[in-house]
């Protein structure tokens, strides 16, 4: 009796202090015992020949972790399998389209018998840039296709693997896009909502057989992706405002940083990771007042380059975007980050 009439004495601030630190001590002993250590482990990376997907296999590389690259341009797998090689670990290489389900069934399959799968990386993506007048049907069914169909595909195939080895982790790259529509992405920020809400609901259901499924969300990157973007309408000025923000070190983060950030994740099986103080920022004040930021948008699309003539509609890659409006004294950062990941770097048009 003594000691219930003590507890209800305490103060209000003091006995929310108390819950608090028993929620935070009990949340520190759940994700110590869910630590991952990635040595031995088999890492399977879609997307994995360049860019994000490179930079997260060096450091799962780095912790000894066994290396399985999914990609669809021979030539980069073999030239990303020889740098990883010097890791010391096994590395395979692997050709694979991610949006063709047979292929995923007969590559995860020999994945899963050659090396095992303990970790899912559903990294592959493509970005489309421009007004939505240009973004014809086949533009959101490709975006659709490499992020929705394909994180389904792969999770389908690998989790009965990851179940007979009692575990694993699947990482789902989203996108802050994923959270918050941003203009000139449409059928990127559409795929990247599917992908959000497929992560999330797996994650609850995956949970019983100790598959953790984390959803990260990056704001802008430095991983030289901007060179691969495809770009349409005034596409120069696309480019241009793309490559000068994402360069930026006050926008965007490293891609060495983003990776670093996504391992630890993985390790203690994290629900959600927003990348990017500016991302967190979005995603908090979205939650808080969504009338205004997208009134915010809404200004910000109409300050965006419109529509162009019908050539406006073919797409450009980054690399073929390039002109005087993105001076690579703007855009070195991300052009010194995509000759590190193995991005298309190309010269600028004379």
């Amino acid at each position: 009796m003594r000691s219930e009439s003590s507890l209800s004495q305490l103060s209000l601030p003091l006995k929310l202090g108390i819950l608090a630190a028993g929620c935070a001590i009990s949340a520190a002993f759940v994700r110590h015992r869910r630590g991952m250590e990635f040595y031995g482990k088999s890492v399977l990376i879609t997307g994995g020949s360049r860019g994000l997907g490179l930079e997260l296999a060096r450091g799962f590389a780095a912790e000894g972790a066994n290396i399985v690259l999914l990609a669809r341009d021979k030539q980069q797998l073999a030239e990303a399998e020889r740098e990883l090689q010097r890791f010391g670990v096994r590395v395979a290489a692997l050709s694979c389209d991610v949006t063709d389900h047979d292929q995923v069934l007969k590559t995860v399959g020999a994945v899963a018998v050659d090396f095992g799968i303990d970790v899912l990386v559903n990294n592959a993506g493509i970005i489309q840039v421009g007004p939505y007048e240009h973004m014809e049907i086949e533009d959101f069914e490709e975006a659709m296709a490499t992020h929705f169909w394909g994180p389904l595909y792969l999770t389908l195939s690998a989790v009965s693997h990851m179940k007979r080895r009692g575990g694993g982790r699947i990482i789902n790259i989203a996108s802050i896009g994923g959270k918050i529509a941003v203009p000139h992405l449409l059928p990127y920020v559409a795929s990247k909502f599917a992908l959000v809400g497929l992560s999330e609901g797996l994650r609850a259901e995956l949970a019983r057989d100790r598959i953790y499924v984390t959803t990260v969300s990056p704001g802008l990157m430095r991983t030289g992706s901007h060179l691969n973007a495809l770009f349409k309408g005034q596409y120069k000025k696309e480019f241009a405002l793309f490559s000068v923000a994402n360069a930026s070190p006050l926008l965007s983060v490293s891609s060495e940083n983003a990776a670093r950030q996504i391992i630890e994740a993985c390790r203690y099986g994290v629900a959600q990771l927003v990348i990017g103080p500016q991302a967190r920022f979005g995603r908090f004040l979205n939650g808080l007042v969504p009338t205004f930021v997208g009134a915010v948008f809404s200004t910000i699309a109409r300050a965006l380059p419109g529509p162009a003539a019908s050539e406006g509609a073919r797409p450009r890659r980054g690399w073929q975007s390039r002109s005087a409006l993105a001076p690579r004294l703007l855009t070195w950062p991300a052009d010194r980050a995509a000759s590190r990941n193995r991005e298309k770097l190309q010269p600028a048009p004379k």
